[in-house]
């Protein structure tokens, strides 16, 4: 593309180039008229690609970016992994066209960003006004609404289409809003800008904080910084991230390593992948920082295969961070030199555990080994390693550039700071959401999520995947830190939220739990490769109604001797679902093992169902049955052959008169 003389003059006359090419991009430009400001803005990214050697430079180039001529409207369009699966591609489509057809590049900048969070109502996009931060957000979007949406703008409302209410805010602030639950410290920019476009993430401050730590201060500054913060491990155990990099600072070695750990395996957990899919280089800013900390000079990100984008987003932000000398040799001018890979991990869930991550990037089985000694003294290759999760990566840029004070006035005095929980299960918004720690399940549930889903009643919620515990209504207003759920029988864990109403079946949550952690389990001790099997086996006998009181206290005694004695954390916490929903909901396995009875209505084989006289005969349950045996004539009341019942359930969801009863 050649592009029109003023756009080029205008670029040299920066004094910092002598000339301008259009740098190879997923967006086809079409130059329509002599002159745009989306032509502008692309010689500007062209000619600030160039090598940053110094904090100044740094801070000229984001001078540059930042003040460059821009459309007075942004148009954030969610392309996480969620948005996508949801038909955003489509949508994304229908706006470049539209845009194109109404000459609207000068007034609005498209921008495709990872998930805003609002994981309920996608496709998403969302107008800001730059000037303001004023902003209108759709949802549910479809490729015949963009010419309405567009239309409409920032100072309207496009008809027939569904906005947001005001549960999410234009991620501004790294701490709560006046009126606002959440913070964004962690999702500070995902769902804000492109992960694509590494200029974007310097225009808002991006690497400012590497440039700090490796020019003003000293190793042991940094790590002195991190611990006065009060920073905990996010991935679940919550382990002070300060002294973790002190033990690696303290070993007496030429070779270390930075690891983050981005095997993200609970069910229903998918902040990781959001933030690595939306805003990748705070990840590499961060573990650099990491590297100068400790003395590493390599980093390692151990990803599941299984994120594809993810993996895409981050290789494209590794390339950029080379290519403008922010990873690499010298970087900064300050003589430290720092480089990160990627390791594919074939999502094991034990690799979530350190030892066992640590022997999958070594090309071993994933299989954990007794600490001491820790992976700070000997971890990767026997060297000195560090091993962080996504999450606690995300929150060191934002201390490093703002302070420790800053980060403990966030929070508990315990557990500062914030924490991503992936809504999930039967609440109304799924999504993400960054809150404060100290902020009550509660908040969380009903006025961030929106309550439970079809008015049900709220039964529990599973918290720390299938390490975690049950929490029930009675803990609703608990304040939600590490100290807190530990009191309660569960565990942060890495942030899942798995909420349950009425018509779930505790005895068969704590099996559902169970099965995957014995599915995921490496087999390496006993009481791991045994314990949870002959557990997983009794459980089975309560809800096929072949249980008994014996067996509810073989179960407990079973449960305590697998968290005494399994090898790692996996198989020690294996047990903790079933102790939290036994320890809550006892009457339910009792319910289970003296009456044949599944209180829910869950269990198959302890429910039936009949036919009662509100049956008109309209034929729909005999004709969804997959078995058919349902029988009865048109407009007369229908009857199930229970032994041949093989209780789906499609009856009793499929009819519309509520005259099939489930006993």
């Amino acid at each position: 593309v050649q592009f029109p003389s003023p756009v080029i003059d205008f670029a040299r006359n920066s004094g910092r180039v002598k000339s301008v090419k259009l740098l190879k991009s997923p967006i086809k430009i079409t130059i329509t008229h002599g002159f745009s400001m989306t032509f502008l803005n692309a010689a500007f990214l062209s000619a600030s690609a160039v090598k940053i050697d110094t904090p100044a430079a740094l801070e000229r180039i984001a001078e540059e970016l930042d003040n460059r001529p821009q459309p007075p409207v942004k148009l954030l369009v969610s392309m996480g992994t969620c948005g996508i699966a949801a038909g955003t591609t489509p949508v994304l489509k229908a706006i470049y066209q539209e845009i194109a057809e109404r000459r609207l590049e000068n007034a609005i900048e498209v921008s495709e960003v990872g998930c805003m969070g609002l994981c309920y109502a996608e496709p998403v996009v969302m107008f800001v006004e730059r000037s303001t931060g004023r902003r209108v957000i759709y949802g549910e979007v479809t490729p015949q609404q963009v010419p309405a949406i567009l239309a409409a703008g920032i100072d309207g409302v496009a008809p027939g289409t569904r906005t947001l209410e005001r549960n999410w805010y234009y991620p501004e602030f790294e701490e709560p809003a006046p009126g606002e639950l959440q913070a964004r410290i962690v999702l500070r920019n995902t769902g804000r800008l492109n992960p694509e476009k590494i200029d974007e993430y310097i225009a808002a401050g991006g690497y400012r904080a590497l440039a700090k730590a490796l020019t003003t201060m000293t190793s042991q500054e940094v790590i002195d910084l991190i611990s006065a913060s009060g920073l905990r491990g996010r991935g679940g155990g919550g382990f002070p991230t300060g002294r973790k990099w002190q033990f690696a600072a303290d070993q007496k070695s030429e070779e270390k390593f930075i690891i983050c750990n981005a095997d993200e395996g609970d069910p229903g957990a998918f902040m990781d992948r959001a933030v690595l899919e939306g805003d990748p280089h705070t990840v590499l800013e961060a573990m650099a920082i990491g590297g100068y900390a400790i003395g590493a000079h390599t980093g390692v990100i151990y990803i599941r295969a299984e994120y594809p984008l993810a993996v895409k987003r981050l290789d494209i932000a590794i390339s950029q961070a080379k290519e403008r000398g922010l990873l690499g040799k010298n970087i900064f001018g300050s003589g430290f030199d720092f480089n990160i890979e990627i390791k594919f991990g074939a999502g094991a869930f034990v690799c979530g555990e350190e030892t066992a991550l640590i022997h999958s990037i070594e090309g071993k089985r994933g299989e954990p080994t007794v600490k001491p000694p820790f992976p700070a003294v000997e971890g990767l290759w026997k060297k000195p390693s560090v091993v962080n999760n996504v999450e606690t990566y995300a929150c060191i840029g934002a201390i490093v550039r703002k302070g420790a004070e800053w980060f403990r006035s966030i929070g508990t005095a315990g557990s500062p700071g914030t924490k991503v929980f992936a809504l999930a299960g039967k609440i109304s918004k799924v999504g993400l959401a960054e809150v404060p720690m100290g902020t009550t399940l509660r908040q969380i549930i009903y006025e961030i999520g929106d309550g439970i889903k079809n008015g049900r009643k709220f039964k529990a919620v599973q918290t720390g995947g299938p390490s975690g515990g049950c929490i029930t209504a009675a803990n609703l207003d608990l304040p939600i830190d590490y100290e807190a759920l530990k009191k309660i029988g569960s565990m942060m864990g890495s942030g899942g939220m798995i909420v349950m109403d009425e018509d779930d079946c505790m005895v068969n949550i704590a099996k559902f739990f169970l099965e995957f952690t014995l599915d995921e389990s490496c087999g390496k001790c006993t009481p791991c490769r045994i314990g949870n099997r002959r557990m997983y086996e009794m459980l089975d006998e309560i809800t096929s109604g072949r249980g008994t009181v014996e067996t509810i206290e073989k179960l407990k005694m079973l449960s305590a001797t697998i968290k005494d004695t399994a090898l790692c954390g996996l198989g020690q916490t294996a047990p903790n679902p079933v102790l939290s929903t036994l320890a809550n909901f006892e009457e339910e396995y009792l319910a289970h093992v003296r009456e044949s009875r599944c209180p829910a209505g869950v269990c198959a084989k302890l429910i039936h169902f009949e036919i009662s006289d509100k049956c008109v005969g309209c034929g729909l349950c005999l004709h969804h049955c997959p078995v058919n045996c349902i029988t009865g004539e048109r407009r007369a009341r229908h009857v199930i052959d229970q032994s041949r019942c093989i209780k789906c359930g499609v009856c009793f969801q499929t009819c519309r008169f509520h005259a099939v009863e489930k006993h």
